[in-house]
C-alpha cells in the first residue's frame, strides 16, 4: 500500500460512522464528490473494495472494517501528538476519555467542572457502563482512564485511591422501617431489598455487610442501574443499598431518606486507573493528578449540606 492522506483516512472513518457520504462530507465540511474521490484513492491504495452499497446506506467490507480500525488509531495519535506539543508550551489541551462505572457518574460532574475550570481547550469524552464495559473499554484503549472502586485482576494497571465514599440504605419518606426505633439488617430482609447485579463494586459491598454480621443476606430484587433503584424505592417498592452521593438530589429533593442501622457504616473506595503497560496523555495524567489531589475534597464538599446520616 502506498501512503495515504489524513483526509482519505477521515473520510473512510466518516463513511463508517455515517453510513453516508452526504453524511460524511457534512461532518468533514467538504463535497460529496470529494469524499467518494477519497474514498476511490484509498480503496487503489489498498487495491480490495472497502465499502459497498445496501439500500440506501453504505457498508464497509472486511477489508475497510479492517482499515477504519487503523485509521482511527492514525488519526487519534496524530492529535495526541497535537496535544502533547501543546503541553510543552504549557497548554493543557486534548480529548480527556474517561470509562467510569454507573456508580461514579454522580461523583464525575462536579471533578469534571473544577477540573476545566481555566482549562477552557480540554474536551471531555465521558462513558459510562458496567464494570465489565469498562474494562473492555480500558483494554481496548477507548479509554485512557478508568473510574471504579476495585482496581482489576484481568490485567495490570496502575491505580490510585482518590476518595472514600459513604453507603446506606434509602428508603421513600413514610415507610415503616422510619417508624422503627431500632431497624436491624433482619428487618431490612422484610421490605424487598434492591441491589446491585452481581460483580459491581456495590454489591460487593452490601455481601460483606451481611456476611460480617452474620445475618442471612435476602434478596428481594437485583437490578443494573442505580436510576432503576431510585426509582422503585421512591415509589415505595423496596429498601434501596447505594452509595451516598448517587442519591444526593433525591435526599434533598425529599423523594429518599436515609435508613439508620446502628453498627452498620459502610466506605467505599474510588480509584482511579491507566493501563500499566500504555503512556497515557498529558491531558490524563493531569485529571489523574487532580482527583489524586482534590477528589476527596470535592466528595467531601459535595456531602457537607446533606443531612444523610441519621
Amino acid at each position: 500500500m502506498y501512503p495515504a492522506s489524513f483526509k482519505q483516512l477521515q473520510a473512510i472513518v466518516h463513511v463508517a460512522r455515517h453510513q453516508s457520504v452526504s453524511r460524511a462530507a457534512e461532518a468533514m465540511h467538504v463535497t460529496q464528490p470529494a469524499v467518494s474521490l477519497h474514498l476511490k484513492l484509498l480503496e487503489e491504495a489498498a487495491g480490495v473494495p472497502l465499502t459497498r452499497r445496501q439500500g440506501r446506506t453504505i457498508q464497509l467490507t472486511s477489508a475497510g472494517e479492517l482499515l477504519v480500525g487503523y485509521a482511527e488509531r492514525i488519526l487519534g495519535l496524530w492529535e495526541e501528538a497535537g496535544d502533547e506539543i501543546a503541553a510543552l508550551k504549557g497548554v493543557t489541551t486534548g480529548t480527556l476519555r474517561i470509562g467510569a462505572v454507573m456508580t461514579a457518574e454522580h461523583l464525575l460532574p462536579p471533578m469534571l467542572v473544577r477540573f476545566t475550570t481555566g482549562r477552557p481547550h480540554v474536551r471531555i469524552k465521558l462513558q459510562v457502563g458496567s464494570r465489565p464495559e469498562v474494562l473492555g473499554m480500558l483494554s481496548r484503549d477507548e479509554i485512557d482512564l478508568a473510574i471504579m472502586g476495585t482496581p482489576p485482576r484481568e490485567f495490570p494497571t496502575h491505580a490510585s485511591r482518590f476518595a472514600r465514599h459513604p453507603m446506606a440504605f434509602f428508603v421513600a419518606p413514610g415507610h415503616p422501617l422510619l417508624a422503627k426505633a431500632t431497624v436491624t439488617l433482619a428487618d431490612i430482609a422484610d421490605h424487598n431489598l434492591l441491589v446491585r447485579e452481581r460483580g459491581s463494586g456495590t454489591r460487593a459491598a452490601i455481601d460483606r455487610v451481611y456476611e460480617d454480621e452474620g445475618v442471612p443476606l435476602a434478596i428481594g430484587s437485583e437490578l443494573s442501574s442505580n436510576e432503576a433503584i431510585k426509582q422503585m424505592t421512591a415509589a415505595g417498592l423496596g429498601v434501596a443499598f447505594l452509595s451516598v452521593h448517587a442519591c444526593t438530589l433525591e435526599v434533598r429533593n425529599r423523594l429518599l431518606n436515609v435508613l439508620s442501622v446502628p453498627g452498620v457504616h459502610v466506605q467505599g473506595e474510588w480509584h482511579v486507573m491507566h493501563k500499566a503497560a500504555r503512556a497515557i496523555p498529558t491531558v490524563a495524567a493531569s485529571f489523574e493528578e487532580f482527583m489524586v489531589e482534590h477528589g476527596q475534597q470535592v466528595i467531601s464538599d459535595e456531602l457537607e449540606n446533606l443531612a444523610w446520616e441519621r
